[in-house]
């Protein structure tokens, strides 16, 4: 089938499922395949549950004209995510980075949609698959489309870009994410800016912060929106970030001076937008961060920085440096291990157990099998979560501030539970 009559059938409802426990009536039921999945067995399931159409790769789950057979269903929906996309005369803004991207996509949205309709990508659905589901749940009422991009490999931005064709877009920043699909921190700094790349052939815009030299640097040949830190100024008085713009003071939920920069950027696109100075606060003023990012909990006696959505060597350097600079005391630390660094790993995991260490911290517990083969003295490792939750050497944690922080895998939200 022709990707214009899918289309066809996709206008019907605008509707787009993947998941059967989840179909919608009148929606296109996509049979996407995974390592331990098959959506092509699930065709009549789908179906069943109230599915106008199943699309399909493997014919012999075809059922009827209600099943359509197509070569690769993943690539059928990218392409129809693309198709849609080219209907809509909107502008949309894709960002990517290397930390603080859900963040930032969740700021700008909330600044944004304070006078637009947006849409923009929900949680961090930000892959080969989220980025197309969010292009789909645009229509015709929506005003600015705000796509977070994810990669872990070199050409994954590439090919998230040709399926939403952006015409705007910022990159957070260049860390040490993901090396081990890079293999570098060059390797990081070109799968970044491969937004870059394609915003130069398109004739694209950038925001671009002036004081970040290497983003300077990187998107050159690009018409750039500049905005820079001069105009924003950041206060440290407390634990929760507060700025200025334009003699207003904005006082956030989110902790941690790495905030500021992504607090900067949702400023400099919403009044890029004219987006009012007025709603702007209000709109940064009222986000509250969610998902294990950068939340505080009070437990009991003690306060808890909750940072356990994702780690890596430049977000938690960011995390310890800054809950080091905060004045309360007794300060405690929590680290899991970080996922994703290869060989670099064992190096990455010494040097932040290195600064978390040497810094102004009551204690230091460091959870996971790369944390507990580092060679540090004043901490308390743990191979696993499991060995930390039955011992008792943390339980003495009583008003205190404490940092959580680890990668996705480590789920160390579930110390929450034991205080």
């Amino acid at each position: 089938m022709k990707i214009e009559n899918l289309y066809q059938l996709f206008t019907n409802n605008f509707l787009v499922d993947t998941d059967t426990r989840k179909i919608r009536k009148g929606s296109l039921f996509f049979a996407l395949k995974g390592d331990n999945f098959n959506g092509n067995k699930f065709a009549k399931e789908a179906l069943k549950s109230g599915a106008d159409y199943a699309i399909i790769d493997e014919k012999e789950f075809y059922i009827s004209d209600k099943t359509i057979l197509v070569d690769n269903v993943l690539s059928t929906l990218q392409e129809l995510a693309n198709f849609h996309r080219k209907q809509l005369n909107i502008p949309i803004i894709a960002l990517t980075g290397s930390n603080g991207k859900t963040t930032t996509k969740e700021l700008i949205n909330a600044v944004l949609s304070t006078t637009y309709k947006t849409t923009a990508t929900i949680g961090n659905l930000n892959n080969h698959i989220g980025v197309p589901l969010t292009l789909l749940k645009m229509n015709s009422e929506t005003e600015i489309g705000i796509v977070e991009m994810g990669a872990n490999h070199l050409k994954e931005i590439e090919l998230l870009c040709a399926i939403a064709a952006p015409n705007f877009g910022y990159i957070t920043n260049f860390g040490k994410a993901h090396l081990e699909g890079f293999g570098s921190m060059e390797g990081v700094v070109k799968g970044k800016s491969e937004l870059y790349d394609f915003l130069r052939k398109t004739n694209g815009k950038a925001f671009i912060n002036e004081d970040d030299e290497k983003q300077l640097i990187q998107a050159e040949g690009i018409e750039q929106i500049m905005f820079n830190n001069n105009s924003i100024k950041f206060s440290s008085a407390n634990p929760l970030v507060t700025v200025t713009y334009k003699n207003t003071q904005i006082k956030s939920q989110l902790i941690g001076k790495y905030n500021y920069k992504n607090i900067s950027a949702a400023i400099a696109i919403g009044a890029f937008f004219n987006v009012s100075t007025d709603a702007i606060k209000n709109a940064i003023e009222n986000y509250i961060p969610s998902n294990n990012r950068s939340q505080i909990i009070l437990k009991n006696t003690n306060k808890i920085v909750l940072d356990a959505y994702n780690a890596n060597p430049s977000s938690m350097q960011a995390a310890l440096e800054n809950f080091n600079q905060l004045k309360e005391n007794p300060k405690i630390v929590i680290l899991g291990d970080m996922f994703e660094l290869g060989e670099s790993s064992e190096i990455e995991h010494q040097k932040i157990a290195e600064l978390a260490t040497n810094s102004d911290f009551e204690k230091v517990y460091l959870i996971g099998k790369a944390f507990s083969t580092t060679s540090v003295k004043n901490a308390f490792s743990f191979e696993n979560f499991e060995s930390f939750q039955n011992s008792n050497i943390f339980r003495s944690i009583k008003n205190s501030t404490v940092l959580i922080k680890g990668s996705r895998g480590m789920a160390l939200e579930r110390i929450l539970d034991l205080f």
